[in-house]
């Protein structure tokens, strides 16, 4: 079995693009964005996976049906944010019965 050789340079490359981006993550939380705030740390944390997936994980240089199962729980993942999103969304649509107040 014969895989990918990478220079030990790009994975100090992509631990200090890691390292930058965490230290993103703390100087955000400190700065108040209002209603932002959690998308700019999903944002930062969105880039920091798929690093780590791309390339600690091995994926850029796998075989199509490996990112295909990558690509598909990333999907599923999705929907299932989706779902979660537009539950938590509807719940302040609903007035509740005053004697659950």
């Amino acid at each position: 079995m014969s895989g990918h050789v990478s220079p030990v340079s790009l994975y100090i490359t992509i631990f200090m693009a890691l390292m930058v981006l965490t230290a993103a993550t703390v100087g955000a939380a400190f700065v108040d964005l209002g209603q932002f705030n959690f998308a700019v740390a999903m944002i930062i944390a969105s880039f920091k996976a798929t690093l780590v997936i791309w390339y600690f994980m091995h994926v850029k240089y796998a075989s199509k049906l490996t990112k295909l199962t990558v690509a598909t729980g990333l999907f599923f993942l999705a929907i299932l944010l989706g779902l979660f999103l537009v539950d938590y969304g509807s719940k302040a649509l609903t007035q509740m019965p005053p004697f659950l107040s």
